[in-house]
């Protein structure tokens, strides 16, 4: 194991002895679904920088894997569509936060009827070499761990996911990224890095690394604000740094016709004369109604003057054809 992974386990094994809410944590509301109460000890842990859980993605028959269990919060959030054994299955390499992520589904079970703790699978096993069958799942999900990895095991890490998705399924994924690319010394800060500070990509890299991985369609659900780090804090920075949380879902679909799909919340909007614009991708523009695209439609329908095509929002909500 590299020196580096070694130093993100002992951070994390130390986050679990003692819950750290200065560690990669996100001040995001938690999902307010009925009848589902979540112990605060779970909030206490919840070592993410956003969230991959959405109602509107999953279903029943789901099978979710998640790598890196933390203190279980969206293991158990997931749980909550899923309901049956072994729906969820948790990953993590840090025996002290299996336990304690074991410890909080039992305590998850007293306060909710409908949950139980064999609902979510805790098995040890880390990001490089899932314990997973191939196309096994049909949801995969990790919160503000991905960033800690450099290119060679982020690499790896998205190709087991690739591995372990089924054809169709999807990724869903949050992680902290730089406006900027930051100084080789403060990304050699392992400590840094391990707590989700300095192994930050830019957004282009961010999104380039899951089309280079084969996503074919990628969906940008949100982009916020997420922490300033400074030369006072890290004296290797130059200048202070505005860190922002992204959230996508990435899915494991061939490419479109303009290449991989990335949706970042840009539409298109039809105002001719014909009462549809059709081209020969499929799409349709119904006059005046805006229609999700993807940055490369976008691109080649702004080309048309009587279609408007918006600016990005970084908030895509169901995706077009195209």
């Amino acid at each position: 194991m590299s020196n580096y992974l070694q130093t993100v386990e002992d951070v994390y094994e130390q986050a679990a002895n003692a819950p750290d809410a200065n560690l990669c944590c996100t001040q995001s509301p938690v999902w307010n679904l009925p009848d589902l109460r979540v112990p605060p000890i779970m909030l206490q842990m919840n070592y993410g920088c956003g969230s991959t859980v959405n109602p509107r993605d999953l279903r029943p028959e789901d099978t979710i894997l998640y790598v890196g269990v933390g203190g279980g919060l969206e293991a158990l959030q997931f749980a909550y569509f899923t309901r049956r054994p072994g729906g969820v299955i948790a990953v993590d390499p840090v025996a002290a936060m299996r336990g304690k992520a074991q410890a909080n589904f039992i305590e998850a079970a007293r306060l909710n009827p409908w949950f139980r703790p064999e609902f979510v699978r805790v098995l040890d096993g880390n990001a490089l070499k899932l314990p997973v069958e191939s196309n096994s799942v049909s949801v995969a999900a990790q919160n503000c761990l991905f960033n800690v990895f450099k290119e060679n095991e982020l690499e790896q890490a998205l190709a087991e996911v690739m591995r372990v998705l089924r054809i169709g399924g999807f990724f869903t994924t949050s992680d902290p990224i730089t406006p900027t690319a930051l100084p080789e010394a403060f990304r050699a800060d392992e400590i840094a890095r391990a707590r989700c500070l300095s192994g930050c990509q830019t957004f282009d890299d961010y999104v380039a690394t899951l089309v280079n991985a084969g996503f074919g369609r990628v969906d940008v659900r949100a982009r916020i604000p997420y922490r300033l780090v400074t030369p006072g804090e890290y004296p290797n920075l130059t200048q202070a740094v505005l860190l922002e949380s992204v959230e996508v879902v990435a899915y494991k679909v061939p490419d479109g016709l303009d290449g991989p799909a990335i949706f970042t919340g840009r539409h298109a909007i039809y105002g001719g004369a014909a009462a549809t614009h059709a081209d020969d991708s499929g799409l349709a523009l119904p006059r005046g109604i805006p229609v999700a695209v993807s940055d490369a439609a976008a691109a080649r329908l702004a080309r048309h003057a009587d279609i408007v095509v918006t600016p990005s929002t970084f908030h895509a909500r169901g995706a077009g054809c195209c």
